[in-house]
């Protein structure tokens, strides 16, 4: 295998800036804009000033496997429309901050630290610069745009810097100026003669800031790391995550919007939308099937690395079948793989071959879900399955509305979520069931994924928050069910489950529990939850269960009485046995809803449970598959 190449060299700061004016070296597409504020510039110059190391930089040879689409340095305002000769990995932010002040010769539009826009000049007072017991950063400072700063501590008359006189009167040396040091020292030597100051000033303080400040900045080297034209995208998206950690890491998404716009697409415009016509399909599948006022629906974390990696699934997959036709088998064959090093390899012709195939897949899913009663996205068990969720669907077409064969897609998503199969290393198992799934439909062995799936009894036990897929899955499954509102005796559907701001609600509630002695670890576990509506839940409060249901069966002004039979038929759709509760028999409770709730499992995934210390012969009469 062949190793990545890169060379470490030192190499001039002022030859970078001067490569990025020309456009030798620019930014891969992919970077994100400049955003330092204007005290982290002042840091940053104050410590070159000191001939301190500010870290490496890192850059890419072009002409190379990877093309990335490249755009100038920001503020590089000369003509630039050629290729460069090294794309800027890493550093991008400290050399374009230096450049922004140093070499560009306008005004640099920069932030405060609240993120206020802000227009300034960099000053250095030159006094303060070559006074040792003065640190840097107090000798550097900026001026607003239009140059004069008002009455204060360190300015006790103000000062005005409009012409290169004041400059030249108050001994403070524009930043913008710094690598055109000898002309502004020119016309400063003319100034100094002309009011009689030159022989004071010269030798103790012009000469010393020269050697302790300008040239420390013309002969400042950095670091470079410079990666060979060999290095693959793989290694140049990993190298980056590595070297990025102060910022946002970087994804697959930003690397293949950079290729796709050396080509001439824009990859960003499709799934953020052009501000025009295009809404992107960022926001089309965020409000998929949102319901009443919510505006976005139960796939708004879908990403864009998902999104890219259903379409990878039909590319890899076409790879796969191509190469069967040339007879190879086993190793030789392509994995079926959304993994990043897929993506990175992703060509444009096959994204536009099947975006809208993956966003017709997506639609599909989000109204799947909620055929199982699986409304917002934070009661989503898994995201990472709807990548093969949504591959899968939009491979079938209109085959998915075959009972059957969504009988099947049911299993196979209940499977996922109460195996627990989606929460980490599931790159190869999306794969996977991207293949094996569709063949299950045509009468092919049953998914992996089906066949890994197992769920222990005790585990509804420690099933107490939201972070747990299975969590989610049980309240799902009670709703989908049948479950009703203990107080209305509607059922969980879209049409009442935004109106009525269902959640997950302790039946035992947790005042009683407390009150009573009862185990946190069992109290607040799923077995002793379930869907209510939040005025159902007010009515309920801290009471016993026997006092909570009189309460709702007597009425009040504002709510009407609820029948005891009707009440006890609204219980029986959460696997509540009504005789257990009514009696504030918790122990009995607890029991009884573990199985009835395992039961429900059994029938999601198709599967007998079986827990460690009862064997097949107790549990094996509840189920018939």
């Amino acid at each position: 295998m062949e190793l990545t190449t890169f060379t470490t060299n030192p190499r001039s700061l002022e030859d970078l800036l001067k490569e990025a004016r020309n456009g030798k070296l620019q930014l891969p597409d992919f970077q994100r804009s400049w955003v330092w504020d204007e005290d982290r510039i002042i840091d940053l110059l104050a410590s070159i000033s000191r001939a301190f190391p500010i870290g490496a930089i890192m850059t890419l040879k072009t002409g190379g496997e990877v093309n990335f689409h490249p755009r100038p340095i920001q503020g590089v305002n000369e003509r630039t429309d050629f290729q460069p000769e090294e794309l800027l990995l890493d550093g991008q932010q400290r050399i374009t901050s230096i450049y922004q002040v140093a070499m560009r010769g306008e005004v640099v539009e920069t932030t405060t630290v609240k993120h206020k826009k802000i227009k300034r000049w960099f000053y250095v007072d030159i006094r303060k610069a070559i006074d040792p017991d003065i640190d840097q950063s107090e000798a550097i400072f900026s001026v607003p745009e239009e140059k004069k700063l008002k009455v204060s501590e360190n300015w006790p008359e103000g000062l005005n810097l409009q012409k290169r006189e004041d400059e030249f009167s108050n001994l403070v040396f524009p930043l913008c100026e710094l690598f055109n040091w000898s002309t502004w020292q020119t016309d400063l030597i003319t100034y100094l003669n002309s009011n009689g100051t030159f022989a004071e000033l010269w030798n103790d303080v012009i000469v010393p800031f020269e050697k302790q400040f300008v040239n420390i900045f013309k002969g400042y080297d950095v670091p470079v790391i410079s990666l060979g034209k060999s290095t693959s995208k793989e290694a140049v998206c990993t190298v980056f995550e590595k070297v990025n950690t102060g910022g946002k890491a970087l994804d697959a998404f930003e690397l293949v919007t950079a290729m796709f716009a050396a080509e001439g697409h824009k990859l960003r415009d499709d799934w953020y939308g052009d501000g025009k016509v295009n809404a992107g399909y960022a926001a089309r599948i965020s409000s998929l099937n949102s319901i009443g006022e919510e505006k976005w629906g139960v796939l708004s974390k879908v990403d864009n690395t998902d999104f890219l990696q259903v379409i990878s699934l039909f590319h890899t997959r076409d790879l796969r079948r191509a190469a069967i036709k040339e007879g190879k088998q086993g190793k030789e064959l392509p994995q079926v793989t959304g993994k990043r090093a897929a993506l990175l390899n992703l060509p444009l012709a096959a994204y536009l071959k099947y975006r809208e195939i993956a966003l017709l897949g997506f639609q599909r899913a989000a109204k799947f879900l909620h055929m199982l009663n699986i409304f917002y996205v934070r009661d989503l068990p898994y995201q990472t399955q709807i990548i093969p969720l949504a591959a899968i669907l939009a491979d079938i077409g209109n085959r998915w509305e075959s009972v059957a064969i969504r009988d099947q897609l049911t299993e196979w998503y209940w499977c996922g979520v109460f195996g627990e199969l989606y929460g980490s290393a599931v790159d190869t198992r999306i794969g996977t069931d991207f293949l094996e799934v569709p063949l299950w439909f045509d009468g092919g062995a049953k998914p992996k994924t089906v066949l890994d799936a197992n769920f222990h009894k005790d585990r509804l036990l420690t099933m107490r928050m939201r972070l747990s897929a299975a969590y989610k899955g049980v309240n799902a499954l009670l709703m989908q069910s049948g479950a009703k509102d203990l107080r209305s005796g509607q059922k969980f559907e879209h049409t009442t489950f935004f109106d009525e701001a269902v959640d997950i609600h302790h039946i035992f509630p947790q005042k009683w529990c407390m009150d009573n002695g009862k185990d946190k670890k069992v109290y607040d576990s799923i077995v002793n939850k379930t869907p209510l509506s939040a005025r159902t839940n007010r009515i309920i409060g801290g009471q016993a269960p026997s006092k909570y249901l009189r309460a709702l069966e007597n009425g009040s002004e504002k709510e009407p009485k609820v029948l005891p039979d009707a009440l006890d038929a609204y219980l029986a759709t959460h696997l509540i046995d009504a005789a257990l509760i009514r009696a504030d028999n918790y122990e009995s409770f607890i029991s009884a809803r573990q199985k009835s709730l395992l039961r429900l499992i059994e029938v999601a995934m198709k599967k007998q449970i079986v827990s460690e210390s009862e064997d097949e012969e107790a549990w094996g009469d509840r189920a018939n598959f």
